[in-house]
């Protein structure tokens, strides 16, 4: 598995996708790593509180998750959430003159085994996306979502948007994976609970993936246990930190 020289996954969370001006601060992001060199795959969660909006109508539905018809309809519904903010920041990306295309996970190569709603990543084809990022064009990844074995779209859990970026991440050759969120770094405390927490600016692996299993939220545990098993770097910041700024968010599995 080669490397792909300047590949960046950048995965935007939900918040910093919630507004149309958040959407174009994110393809501001993006543009500005593009012409510093970096040839940047976007991976994103669905908009603000799309999930629980679907997840709302699918409870008036008094639909059940799991495998079966009605499984399987669920999580097409779900993904739908993560393809609407590949599409949208796709076009942003376009207006700003960045040729970029939008794709759902199978489409970009993420591969899943697993029941409906629970499924797991097994593997990356990451051929597409090597293609794209050649040519300039930027691929924007709907997260959470992956292709089965037997064609069907499957979603991957809480924090499942983590998990893809961080698949794609090392399918790309052990590529840095930036984390975009609504905290500016990784705490050693919920700083939304307790206002003495502190920002850890540099975490080993194995220090990231004890914080996401007690709890923390800002990356999924099996975000984290796939960046310390693949030795993905990676970097937790804010959607409204300066895209130039290097010092801002906490470096996890980078060296000093």
């Amino acid at each position: 598995m080669s490397a792909v020289r300047g590949a960046l996954v950048v995965k935007f969370g939900g918040t910093s996708l919630g507004t149309p001006a958040r959407i174009r601060r994110a393809a501001r992001r993006v543009a500005a790593l593009v012409s510093g060199g970096r040839r940047v795959v976007a991976v994103v969660s669905a908009m603000g509180h799309t999930t629980d909006h679907i997840l709302e109508t699918l409870g008036a539905l008094e639909t059940r998750r799991g495998e079966g018809p009605v499984g399987r309809e669920v999580d097409r519904a779900l993904a739908t959430g993560e393809d609407l903010s590949a599409a949208l920041l796709a076009a942003a990306l376009n207006a700003l003159g960045v040729p970029a295309r939008s794709l759902r996970g199978g489409e970009a190569g993420v591969r899943a085994d697993g029941a409906f709603g629970s499924a797991r990543v097994s593997r990356v084809d990451a051929r597409r996306l090597r293609g794209l990022l050649a040519r300039g064009v930027v691929p924007v990844v709907s997260g959470f979502q992956g292709e089965r074995d037997d064609r069907e779209v499957a979603t991957l859990g809480r924090g499942g948007s983590d998990t893809s970026a961080v698949a794609i991440a090392a399918a790309l050759g052990h590529a840095p994976c930036h984390i975009v969120t609504d905290v500016d770094a990784v705490y050693d405390r919920d700083p939304r609970r307790h206002s003495d927490a502190r920002p850890l600016r540099r975490l080993s692996h194995g220090q990231l993936l004890d914080l996401a299993r007690s709890g923390a939220q800002v990356v999924a545990t099996e975000a984290a246990r796939l960046a310390q098993a693949h030795d993905v770097p990676l970097r937790v910041l804010g959607y409204d930190a300066p895209p130039q700024d290097e010092e801002c968010g906490t470096w996890v599995g980078v060296a000093p």
